[in-house]
This record gives structure tokens, C-alpha cells and sequence, in this order.
């Protein structure tokens, strides 16, 4: 697995992030005092469904809907403060210079475009090029995902192609426009395991090939602590420890530990999985 380089600068800078959602008169916070900085390094995000991890990655590409109310010191990329930016420049950011790979393919794709032509369309929304090129360039990128015959993937709908081959598609379609930043939301979710280790060695080529930053959203910390370089560990809208993913198995705070605790293993069999206990002194200390 590629590492990052200790030099780069940071490609992104968030310090103290506040999301919260407004519901009647009531304001429902689901994201407080997020700060992490991403350079050409694959940083992961994990914790519990509702710690607040896809919020905040959908923050950063302003996402949510006009409900939310989005917060923070500092929210920059790339010298660009995104809070500040309007709709127009964050048209100019999304997909060209930092794109989201969405957890399961088969929402995500339009069912009644072919694979193909939805990659080159994405080419095509930063890009002036003929549709010729455009379509050669989606062969291309189609290769890069190791996808076998390119051209009659090209030609399929959807349906047609299996999960794992889905994944790689949009991949594919978030890459072609070389961006800076990728976030990817949960991506092998979906897949088996052999699929999973294919689409992540894919995917770990690409970044490091390309120097790419890449935010890894995700619940599973095994897989975590072997594709990443970092692991942010979310609970209830807050990172409580920040540690390198190498040394996950020596992280201090409860809630890590209790995360850890919980996983099953073929090595040491137990008959029941402990229940992670939580502390109310998490949401504030």
C-alpha cells in the first residue's frame, strides 16, 4: 500500500466543523467539532452508522440539504474556502477537482444510460472535447479499473454488470477527471470479499499512482488498519482519537477500544461479542 509523503502540503484543512440539521424550530446537531487536515494520504473515517461520518464528507462538496447548517473555523481546499464558495465554484470542484464515490453502485448509476456514456458525460461536464474523445477516454479509464473488454462494458446498462464490476464503473467515473481529492463512502460495503480486495488494490493503485488524497469512509476497522494511512474515530458527531492506522490496535480512548473488543475473530473464539458500554464524558471531554 502506497504511504504519504511527509512533505506535502495539506490538500484540505477543516478545523472545528459543526452540521446540524434544522427540524421544526429545533436545531439537531449531527457533526461538532470536526478538524483533520488530508494531504496525498488515504485517511479513514470510522464509527457507528449515525456517528456523523458521511456528514461530513458530504459536507466538504456541500451536499446537504438548504436544512443544514454547516459551520467551521476553517473549511479550505486548496486555498479556497468552501463555506464561502457559491454554487458556481463548487460546480468547478465537484467531479473536476474532488469527487465522491458513493457506497452502492446500483443507486448511484442512471439505470437507462449506458455504463459507458455515464463516464463520459462526467468527462465531458469539466472538459471541452468531441464525444469521440470523450468516449476514448472512458475506454481508458475502463481499462485502468481492470476492467476486461472495455468495450462491451462500455455498451451495457446497470443491470448488466455485476457489483463488484458496478464499483469499479464508478470509480472509474470519479477518476477520469484526475481530481485531487476523492472521497469514498463506504465502497466495498456491498461485495464479497475477494471482489472487496480486488476493487481496494484498484483503487490504492490509482491514488498512488496519481497522488491523490483519499478520505475512506468506512465501519470496518480490519479493513481500515491494512488500506489506510490514518484512522479518524467518530462517535456521536466528534472524533475522539486520531491515531495511524499501523497502530490501531494500540489506541487508548474506550470507545476504540470497544470497537475493537467487538470484533469476532477465527483465532480467539468466544461465545458471545461484549457490548461496547458508552460514556456521556465522550460528548464533551
Amino acid at each position: 500500500m502506497t504511504s504519504p509523503s511527509p512533505s506535502s502540503p495539506p490538500k484540505l484543512d477543516v478545523r472545528n466543523l459543526d452540521v446540524g440539521f434544522q427540524s421544526g424550530h429545533t436545531l439537531i446537531p449531527a457533526v461538532r467539532g470536526v478538524s483533520f487536515q488530508l494531504s496525498r494520504e488515504k485517511v479513514a473515517i470510522v464509527g457507528e452508522s449515525g456517528s456523523g461520518k458521511s456528514t461530513v464528507g458530504r459536507s466538504l462538496l456541500k451536499l446537504h440539504p438548504r436544512s443544514a447548517h454547516i459551520r467551521a473555523d476553517t473549511l479550505s481546499f486548496g486555498g479556497i474556502d468552501l463555506l464561502a464558495a457559491d454554487e458556481r465554484t463548487m460546480r468547478g470542484i465537484r467531479g473536476r477537482r474532488m469527487s465522491m464515490i458513493m457506497q452502492d453502485p446500483k443507486y448511484s448509476l442512471n439505470p437507462v444510460m449506458r455504463v459507458g456514456d455515464q463516464i463520459a458525460e462526467a468527462y465531458l461536464a469539466h472538459h471541452k472535447a468531441s464525444k469521440h474523445e470523450a468516449r476514448d477516454r472512458a475506454l481508458a479509464m475502463l481499462e485502468s479499473v481492470r476492467i476486461r473488454e472495455p468495450q462491451r462494458v462500455y455498451a451495457q446498462y446497470p443491470h448488466e454488470v455485476s457489483g463488484g464490476m458496478g464499483q469499479r464503473i464508478m470509480i472509474a467515473m470519479m477518476l477520469i477527471q484526475e481530481p485531487e481529492i476523492v472521497i469514498a463512502d463506504e465502497p466495498t460495503s456491498a461485495l464479497d470479499v475477494s471482489v472487496r480486495q480486488q476493487v481496494l488494490s484498484v483503487l490504492d493503485e490509482l491514488v498512488g499512482a496519481r497522488g491523490l488524497g483519499l478520505l475512506f469512509i468506512s465501519h470496518d476497522l480490519n479493513l481500515v488498519r491494512h488500506f489506510c494511512d490514518r484512522v479518524l474515530v467518530m462517535y456521536a458527531g466528534r472524533i475522539v482519537e486520531s491515531i495511524a492506522a499501523a497502530d490501531l490496535q494500540h489506541a487508548e480512548h474506550p470507545y476504540t477500544r470497544g470497537l475493537l473488543d467487538a470484533l469476532p475473530s477465527l483465532d480467539r473464539r468466544r461465545d458471545t461479542l461484549p457490548v461496547l458500554q458508552r460514556d456521556a464524558a465522550w460528548l464533551t471531554a
